[in-house]
């Protein structure tokens, strides 16, 4: 594939979301059952404790695929109604049935939504020509801008450079959570669109915001919200010594929290700190003794405390 240089160069990206993301776990009751206050009580500490502009709800962190349609509706509304007036909240609508996340993206709408996230359509592996199909017509299907979620290793396909480019014409599609782990296709694809590309591995966040990216979807942000935040603001007014170095402080956590599947080890530190979590769903397994303890050795090098 040849790369024709532009003639003029691409927007500068805004920043529809903020600079700082976190993918927020769905705090169960003991039960197994949606903890909706908890899910209040969390999203306004992740705001206003945790330095995030914005939160995703119903994301694989989120346990999506093992809550329900109605679930998802209810936790929308309730994170919403906490801190929809001071941070936007993105639903996870993505599914790999273009017709079913139509319809998730109309109930998210409707539940008060201020975007949607929508995750290339996974294990069915559509080709490229399906991908430009399927995030089109959810677009052409809701009034709310949509952040697509570019994560082949899940998924098992990548949006190509190509099809982001084309996808980058429609009106209401603006962000890109890129998972992809190529920061030269994330470079071709911000040096040649406007899309507002976020980070969607924490411990890259810093290297993406080299190549035009202006964000991050993170994890590990629900403990990391604050010092990521500086170290996005830093690098933005130029001071890359202070960037870098918070880069480096982070990273133990940053990668640490992925030690086992990420939702497992922000659930456990959640409840450590005593905010709301529970256990997880099935197939997932809550964290063991051994990995809360690691996990308390990661923030500790960190330089965050994690209680005993």
């Amino acid at each position: 594939m040849t790369h024709d240089h532009p003639d003029t160069p691409a927007p500068a990206a805004s920043r529809p979301f903020g600079r700082v993301l976190t993918a927020m776990v769905t705090p169960l009751h003991a039960d197994g059952s949606l903890d909706l206050d908890g899910a209040a009580r969390l999203a306004n500490h992740l705001v206003d404790e945790q330095g995030n502009d914005a939160l995703v709800v119903n994301g694989t962190t989120g346990e999506s695929p093992t809550t329900t349609d109605a679930e998802k509706e209810r936790l929308i509304r309730a994170v919403v109604e906490a801190v929809g007036d001071r941070a936007k909240v993105v639903a996870g609508v993505g599914t790999n049935d273009t017709r079913h996340t139509i319809e998730l993206a109309a109930a998210a709408e409707k539940a008060g939504a201020h975007g949607l996230l929508v995750v290339t359509p996974y294990y069915n592996k559509p080709p490229q020509a399906g991908l430009l199909r399927h995030f089109t017509a959810v677009a052409d299907a809701s009034g709310l801008p949509v952040m697509l979620y570019d994560i082949p290793h899940r998924a098992g396909v990548p949006i190509e450079t190509e099809t982001l480019v084309r996808l980058a014409e429609h009106g209401r599609i603006v962000a890109v959570k890129d998972a992809k782990g190529d920061l030269t296709a994330t470079s071709w694809v911000t040096s040649r669109t406007g899309l507002a590309f976020y980070s969607g591995e924490d411990s890259l966040t810093l290297p993406a915001l080299a190549v035009g990216s202006v964000g991050v979807v993170g994890t590990s942000t629900h403990f990391t919200g604050v010092q990521t935040q500086q170290m996005i603001q830093a690098y933005d007014a130029g001071d890359t010594a202070t960037a870098l170095a918070l880069h480096r402080r982070l990273l133990p956590l940053y990668t640490g929290i992925f030690r086992t599947q990420g939702t497992i080890l922000v659930k456990a530190g959640l409840a450590a700190k005593g905010l709301p979590a529970g256990p997880v769903r099935p197939p997932l397994v809550d964290a063991t003794a051994e990995q809360l303890a690691q996990l308390r050795a990661d923030c500790a090098a960190a330089g965050l405390d994690l209680p005993e």
